[in-house]
């Protein structure tokens, strides 16, 4: 499993495409080989960048619902909606498709936060405001999530 660490700006050019860092193309080294899904996010006005070994993994959850279920079928049509396959070119550019660029309101400014083992990819006013607006409640919501796992004897995370 990939664990990504760092959160990095970068610029769209007019044709929508993105220079990663030298630092978060380290981190992907090991599978920019094997390419990229790209997708809408489900919660957030942002995108998602899979490496393709880790959307192999979350479609072989989602190909484990019963399609003969209509809320199954509404799901697999909108979680797949605007999906793509993206390459890195010989630049290290990621060329993001137009119809998920209007999805994310992504102009110039971009932010590419690593969110474990996917990236996502947002507009950079519309990630600080995200940001600002998790904060009010953080604590909170690192108590709910967080506040009941054990973790090898220990009880939590500092």
């Amino acid at each position: 499993m990939l664990n990504l660490i760092g959160t990095y700006e970068c610029k769209a050019d007019a044709k929508g495409r993105l220079l990663m860092s030298a630092a978060l193309k380290k981190q992907l080294a090991p599978v920019l080989q094997e390419g990229f899904v790209i997708k809408r996010s489900v919660f957030q006005p942002c995108l998602e960048l899979y490496p393709m070994a880790e959307w192999n993994v979350m479609m072989k959850k989602v190909n484990q619902l019963n399609r003969f279920v209509k809320k199954n079928n509404d799901f697999i049509r909108r979680f797949t909606a605007g999906v793509k396959i993206v390459d890195l070119d010989v630049s290290g550019r990621l060329l993001i498709p137009s119809d998920l660029q209007r999805f994310a309101g992504i102009t110039k400014e971009v932010v590419l936060s690593s969110a474990v083992n996917i990236i996502e990819i947002w507009d950079k006013d519309k990630y600080e405001n995200a940001i600002d607006e998790a904060a009010v409640d953080f604590g909170e919501l690192a108590e709910q999530v967080m506040g009941n796992i054990i973790i090898d004897g220990e009880d939590g995370v500092s």
